[in-house]
C-alpha cells in the first residue's frame, strides 16, 4: 500500500489532497454530529466557503444528511469512513508510527488514532472507540476484565457497546478509589462498561490511599477478599497512564510525599506507582487492588493514554511494567519515537 501511495502522490497529488480533506470533514462530522457548517469550519480551521462547497458535494452524493439541528452521516457516509480508514492511516504515516513504537517497547500491538488529545476534545473519544474495537476482537465468553479509573478510561466506558463475540464477561475495578471524582472512579467506570457491554460487574468499596494498618485490616474482610481474587485473576487489564505531578496533586498528596515524588523526578504514574524517566519506582501509594506484579498473570494488558504531554509518562511506564497493547494518539506517538534509532 505504501508504494501505491507514493506513486499516487507523484502522479495525482491533488487527488490525495482532496481525499484527505473530504475524509477529515466526514470524520469530524461523525465525531461531533449533529454539527453546523460554521462550527465545523472553525474546528477544521478551513475557510467556510471551502467547507460549504465540500458539504454540498457530500450531500449530493448522500454521504451526509443536513437537518435544522445540523449535519450527520448517512449509513453510506459511515461505510466510506470505515473503508478508507486503513488507507488514511497509511497515508498519514500512522502505520509507520505503530510499527516504530511496537518495536521500540517490545509490544504485541499498537493502535495510534488521529490527532492530539491535549488539543482536541474528541481525542480521548477516538482512543475509547479504538479500545472497544480491540476488545471486541480479543474477548471471549466469561472473561474477566479489570479496569482502572481516570478520564481516558472513562471514555472507553462511554464508547463501550454490546460485545459481539463475548457473553457473560465480568468487569471489576482494578483498585479502590472512593476519594476521586465519581465519574472517574474505577467502580463507576467498570459498572458503566458492564452495563453497555451486557456483562456483569463487581465493585470494590475501599478508600485510596490507605495507611499500612488500615490496608492490612481491609484486605482480610471476606467481601474485599473475594473481589480481590477476581481482580488478580483477570484475563484482561485496561489502565491509563498519568503524568506524575498531575496525579499527585489530584490525589491531594501530603507535602512530604509530594517532596519525595518531586525529588525522585517522577514523570509517570500507573496503578498508584510513580516512575522516573528511567522507569525506576520512586513512590508507591498503598492501595487495595491490583499490584504491579499481578499484571504478569493477565493474558492481555492494555494501556490507553494519549496527548503529547503524556509521552514521557508512557515511556517511563514501559521501562518498568509488562504491557501487551498501547492505544494512543499521534501527539503522543510522535513524541515517543523522537530519538529512536529505529
Amino acid at each position: 500500500m505504501r508504494a501505491l501511495i507514493d506513486l499516487q502522490s507523484k502522479l495525482f497529488p491533488d487527488v490525495l489532497e482532496v481525499l484527505q480533506r473530504r475524509y477529515e470533514i466526514l470524520h469530524r462530522i461523525h465525531l461531533m454530529e449533529p454539527i453546523g457548517r460554521r462550527t465545523l469550519a472553525d474546528h477544521l480551521q478551513m475557510p467556510e466557503r471551502l467547507v460549504r462547497s465540500e458539504i454540498d458535494f457530500m450531500h449530493e452524493h448522500e454521504l451526509i444528511e443536513v437537518t435544522t439541528r445540523g449535519m450527520h452521516l448517512t449509513q453510506e457516509g459511515k461505510n466510506v469512513i470505515f473503508q478508507l480508514q486503513a488507507f488514511m492511516q497509511e497515508l498519514r504515516g500512522v502505520s509507520y508510527l505503530e510499527e516504530q513504537i511496537r518495536n521500540q517497547f517490545q509490544l504485541q500491538h499498537v493502535i495510534v488514532v488521529p490527532g492530539d488529545s491535549d488539543e482536541l476534545s474528541w481525542g480521548k473519544q477516538e482512543m475509547g472507540k479504538a479500545c472497544v474495537r480491540y476488545l471486541n476482537d480479543i474477548l471471549s465468553t466469561d472473561d474477566t476484565i479489570a479496569v482502572t479509573g481516570g478520564g481516558t478510561i472513562a471514555e472507553v466506558a462511554n464508547m463501550m457497546s454490546p460485545l459481539e463475540k463475548a457473553e457473560n464477561c465480568l468487569f471489576v475495578p482494578a483498585r479502590g478509589g472512593l476519594g476521586e471524582n465519581v465519574e472517574n472512579q474505577a467502580n463507576n467506570i467498570c459498572a458503566k462498561m458492564a452495563q453497555k457491554a451486557n456483562g456483569d460487574y463487581r465493585l470494590l468499596y475501599v478508600p485510596d490511599p490507605l495507611s499500612e494498618e488500615a490496608y492490612q485490616t481491609i484486605i482480610e474482610e471476606p467481601a474485599v477478599k473475594e473481589v480481590l481474587q477476581l481482580i488478580k485473576s483477570a484475563n484482561v487489564i485496561i489502565h491509563g497512564i498519568g503524568d506524575a505531578i498531575t496525579m499527585a496533586k489530584r490525589r491531594k498528596t501530603p507535602a512530604d510525599v509530594m517532596k519525595k515524588i518531586e525529588e525522585g523526578k517522577a514523570v509517570g504514574e500507573a496503578y498508584g506507582y510513580y516512575f522516573n524517566e528511567e522507569g525506576k519506582i520512586v513512590h508507591k501509594v498503598r492501595t487495595v487492588g491490583i499490584q504491579l506484579e499481578d499484571i504478569q498473570q493477565a493474558n492481555c494488558v492494555i494501556a490507553v493514554a494519549g496527548g503529547k504531554s503524556k509521552a514521557q509518562a508512557v515511556a517511563s511506564y514501559f521501562k518498568q511494567a509488562q504491557c501487551h497493547v498501547l492505544i494512543t494518539d499521534e501527539g503522543a506517538a510522535k513524541e515517543l519515537i523522537k530519538g529512536s534509532p529505529l
